[in-house]
């Protein structure tokens, strides 16, 4: 089990560094199409929420035939998802440029989770969208909704300076990956203040000290 763990870790970060797929992979003008679709959701997920990306609107605005999006995204909810990914990929590049300044591991992932969470703060209707997605994502989205989750965690153990994780550290993230992703929702419905959603990362975040086994955190 600790090596099979291992072997997922590693396995994580070059997977979710790739926008896209692995197989068939996706030529120079087709990668660039897939970026204006995803910047064209943003977009209009960002003024007006989930009901404001509409497919075909989607496809005018990124000069793609509605045919063509379909190809890349098979639905609404394929696309949000994969706009989340994207977002989260762009939020990695610039925590990687700027790293978070914390002495533990812990105090670096809390500090990166609200940054995170303050970048999707300053776009209130394109968080709900991709959450909403996220929420409504079945079966069909399983490989989307696995990238959202690999980018997470790469982002996490960047933070916590870990190549190489053992299981318990693996199982840690998964738990604050759930926390943060509930957070979101909670804030998004007005359930909870920011200054709560920041208690409780820093308070999950402590089980990467729980979780350290040279027990120095």
């Amino acid at each position: 089990m600790p090596a099979e763990a291992n072997t997922a870790a590693k396995a994580a970060r070059p997977a979710v560094r790739a926008a896209q797929p692995a197989t068939p992979p996706l030529t120079e003008r087709q990668e660039a199409r897939r970026r204006r679709i995803l910047h064209a959701s943003a977009q209009l997920a960002s003024r007006g929420g989930f009901d404001a990306v509409q497919m075909r609107e989607v496809a005018e605005s990124s000069q793609v035939a509605l045919g063509t999006l379909y190809r890349y995204f098979p639905s609404k909810i394929h696309l949000l998802v994969a706009t989340m990914q994207d977002q989260l990929a762009h939020m990695h590049g610039t925590l990687r440029k700027k790293p978070p300044a914390g002495e533990t591991a812990a105090e670096r992932v809390a500090e990166t989770l609200m940054r995170a969470f303050r970048a999707l703060q300053r776009e209130p209707h394109l968080a709900d969208a991709m959450v909403r997605a996220l929420t409504f994502a079945d079966r069909s989205v399983s490989p989307e909704v696995d990238q959202v989750s690999r980018q997470t965690t790469v982002i996490i153990l960047d933070a916590m300076g870990l190549d190489d994780p053992t299981p318990a550290q693996l199982s840690a993230v998964r738990v604050i990956e759930h926390t943060w992703h509930s957070a979101l929702i909670t804030w998004l419905s007005g359930r909870a203040s920011i200054a709560q959603v920041k208690i409780d990362i820093e308070t999950v975040c402590r089980l990467i000290d729980l979780t350290d086994p040279s027990g120095q955190g």
